[in-house]
This record gives structure tokens, C-alpha cells and sequence, in this order.
């Protein structure tokens, strides 16, 4: 996993690369922060030796690594970085219907969270521990679905469609929720299929919680700059129109 992000990583670079190379303009914080996504989704990954370990590399790698990717906005880079042809074979993949339902903030909240259900509340985590090739797989899928929501959510790459801030706050506090009773059942009693520690299942418990409440107010800052943001640019509209000639 560490050689996958190191190649990942270098890539970005490269794009980044070329587009100041080239004159463009790419901020430096977005080099750190998917850098940083990159180092987080790499370490999270190392063998837990607790519950409380596991649960958190389930923040980092679900829910931290997710945001710092995120900001970074790698679906933009990709696109202005790579050559013309394969931007124009880029952009039917992006805006076909199937990435526009994988996007839908509420179809995106609830595959995230339900995959979190099926992992913890059946026999998928006791078989995990036991399968390599499937924790492997339950890791890539965390990841994988937490950066899917994230991405919904906040919104940073070019979508397809443009959903409002209403609709993607109300996936954010639907995901929120799920999260939270999660936490509080896994509190009472462990997944099934594993014995657990009393004390290591409830501190395993609290780190989701508290950890995912975190995460959860940094996507919701986003929110809240972005819908400063767009006031700031109607109100903007608004005095050019009443200082244009004839209103």
C-alpha cells in the first residue's frame, strides 16, 4: 500500500508538474494535502493489533484521507493536465448517468454508510480478520466510498450535475447520524463472530464516534465556505446590476 501511494502521489506531481510548466496556476496546498491524503491512507492500512487500532485506521482511511484527497480536486488536475485526447475521452466517463447516481449526494451518504453497517453488524469483520484477500478488499472499499461521499458533498471537481448546498448538507447529517448509532451499537456489543475486551470495544466505539464527528465538522466548514462564498457572489451580481446603465 505504501509503493501504491508513493506511485499515486508522484503522479499527482507530474500533473501538477505540467501545468506549472506549462504557466498555469496550481495552488501548493493542494500538492500538501494530497500528499498528506496519500500518507494517511498509506499508514492506516498497517496491521492494528487492538479493536481501538482498527477503529482508527477506519477513520483515517475512511474519513480522514477522504477530506485531504478531496481538497486536493485531483479529478480537476487530471483533466487540465492531461493531453487533449484523452481529455475529450475523460469527460463522457465523468458526466455519464452512472458517475451522476454514484455523485447524488444521498445515493453516495448511503453507500458509505451502509457498507459500514454490513461490515460491523454481520460476520463480514469477524471473516475479514481471517481472509487476507478480503481485509485487503474491505480497506480498498472504505476508502474508496468515504472519498465517493466526500467528493458528493463538497463538490471541489467538475460534476455533472450541481447539486445545492441543502441537498448535500442533508446527506452529510443523514451519514452523520448513521454514524453515530453505529458507534453507540458497537458500544453495547461487538460485530459478530469476535471477542472483544470490554474496555478496547467501547474505546474502539468512542474513537468512531468523536473521530467521525471531526471529520464530519471539517466537511461541514466546507459547506459553510462555500455557501459564504456563493452569498458573497449573488450579492456581487446584484450591485453590478443596479450600477449597470438604464436600471
Amino acid at each position: 500500500m505504501s509503493v501504491l501511494a508513493i506511485v499515486v502521489f508522484a503522479g499527482y506531481e507530474l500533473g501538477a508538474w505540467r501545468l506549472r510548466r506549462r504557466g498555469d496556476r496550481w495552488p501548493p496546498a493542494r500538492d500538501v494535502a494530497f500528499g498528506a491524503g496519500a500518507a494517511t491512507a498509506a499508514g492506516a492500512v498497517l496491521p492494528p493489533d487492538t479493536f481501538t487500532g482498527h477503529m482508527l485506521q477506519h477513520v483515517l482511511l475512511g474519513m480522514l484521507a477522504p477530506v485531504l484527497l478531496v481538497l486536493a480536486r485531483p479529478v480537476t488536475l487530471l483533466l487540465r493536465a492531461v493531453p487533449p485526447a484523452a481529455r475529450r475521452g475523460l469527460k463522457p466517463v465523468l458526466g455519464s448517468r452512472a458517475a451522476a447516481v454514484l455523485v447524488f449526494p444521498p445515493f453516495a451518504a448511503l453507500l458509505e454508510a451502509s457498507s459500514l453497517w454490513l461490515l460491523y453488524r454481520t460476520g463480514l469483520f469477524a471473516a475479514s480478520g481471517r481472509e487476507p484477500v478480503l481485509h485487503v478488499f474491505v480497506h480498498v472499499h472504505v476508502l474508496a466510498t468515504g472519498a465517493l461521499f466526500t467528493a458528493s458533498v463538497c463538490r471541489l471537481d467538475p460534476l455533472r450535475h450541481s447539486w445545492g448546498l441543502g441537498v448535500r448538507a442533508g446527506a452529510l447529517i443523514g451519514a452523520a447520524a448513521a454514524h453515530a448509532v453505529l458507534a453507540k451499537t458497537l458500544y453495547v456489543a461487538a460485530p459478530p463472530g469476535v471477542v472483544l475486551a470490554a474496555a478496547d470495544r467501547q474505546a474502539g466505539a468512542e474513537l468512531m464516534y468523536y473521530g467521525g464527528d471531526v471529520v464530519e465538522l471539517a466537511i461541514a466548514v466546507i459547506l459553510a465556505v462555500q455557501w459564504y462564498a456563493a452569498r458573497g457572489r449573488a450579492a456581487a451580481r446584484v450591485r453590478r446590476r443596479a450600477a449597470a446603465p438604464g436600471e
